[in-house]
């Protein structure tokens, strides 16, 4: 089913695009965002296309200008900001407020958990180790920012008239 984006929506998906890049770029300073131990504070953000599904193309853009500081070049910046794209996009498509927060863990686990295995060892025998281990770290940060941070801020923003709301279908 196609929706047509009012300029609200596509406002709103700016913004949220706007602030994952101010929040990766702090998290920078402090050396969270790249590697296999990386907690983004702006992944809480990936929790918004549940409640307004346009927001997966701010996030999208936003991940690729944070993705340009990346130390894994071309790569993470291909495939990291398609994964963020494809979480924001499943998440738009759950139903259920306490599953929105599942697609970025897995998506980010999965691929970015791949990607820094191919960067550390190629594909070479000890590639399924160390993908299983990062795709696990990767991941339970991703669990941790977007459970104890974005799912308290998808309940904020759900109960606030501000944020264009998800239609009934």
């Amino acid at each position: 089913m196609k929706t047509k984006l009012d300029v609200r929506q596509i406002t709103f998906a700016a913004l949220v695009g706007a602030m994952y890049v101010t929040l990766c770029y702090f998290g920078n300073i402090f050396g969270l965002n790249f590697g296999i131990f990386q907690c983004r504070f702006a992944e809480a953000l990936t929790v918004l296309p549940f409640l307004c599904p346009a927001t997966a193309w701010g996030l999208f853009a936003g991940c690729i200008l944070s993705n340009l500081l990346s130390p894994y070049g071309l790569p993470d910046l291909i495939f990291g900001s398609l994964a963020t794209l494809l979480a924001g996009l499943l998440t738009a498509r759950c139903r259920n407020k306490w599953l929105a927060p599942l697609p970025p863990v897995i998506c980010n686990g999965l691929i970015v958990g791949a990607l820094l295995a191919w960067y550390e060892t190629g594909f070479t025998a000890a590639f399924p180790a160390v993908f299983a281990f990062n795709a696990v770290s990767v991941g339970g940060a991703e669990l941790l920012v977007c459970y104890v941070l974005g799912l308290p801020l998808l309940e904020v923003l759900s109960r606030s008239r501000v944020l264009p709301q998800r239609t009934a279908e």
